[in-house]
Order: structure tokens, then sequence, then C-alpha cells
């Protein structure tokens, strides 16, 4: 039996509903969904709300719904959420800290 060592992570997430009939409650459990694929496991999930980017890459998105999740995951957690999330239109953007 191995034991892997969990570490501590921040993410925020940038969320993306347009033209989806998904809330932003059932857009949070997916990725809650995500990270339990990828051994973690979610200790706080806080949402910061609606904000406008400072710098627009897209004119038809100038803000969106920032969401952090607090959650612990072995070393390899934050890569393999990243790729399963690259797949997910949802999320538009992911932002990974250590804590």
């Amino acid at each position: 039996m191995s034991t892997t060592t969990k570490r501590n992570y921040r993410a925020t997430f940038i969320l993306d509903n347009r033209g989806k009939e998904d809330t932003f409650d059932q857009i949070i459990e997916g990725v809650k969904k995500d990270i339990l694929a990828v051994d973690g496991e979610v200790s706080a999930v806080e949402t910061l709300g609606r904000r406008d980017f400072a710098r627009v890459t897209d004119r038809n998105l100038p803000g969106a719904t920032y969401v952090q999740v607090a959650f612990s995951a072995p070393a390899t957690g934050p890569a393999a959420l990243k790729e399963r999330l690259r797949l997910n239109s949802t999320v538009y953007r992911t932002f990974l800290q250590t804590v």
C-alpha cells in the first residue's frame, strides 16, 4: 500500500457560461468532480462574483464570474487538473497556486 503526500492548493477559475444552459452552481459541481478525478479533496469553495477584465481578450466577454477553490491533491494533481479543464469550454481560465 503506497501513501501519497497531498499538498494544499488554491485554484481560481474564471467561468464562462455564454450560450450554455448550465448555471454557475452546476459548472462548479463539474469542476469539483474534475478535482476528485485527479485524487483531490475539495475543502472550500468561494464565489468571488462577476468582475471586469483589466485587459479584454475577447470583445464579447469583457468580464466573467470568478470562483476560488481550496483543495488538496498529490503533486501530479495540478497538471492533470489543468489538462482536464483545458477541454472544458465553461472554464475560461485557470490559476493554480500552492498554499
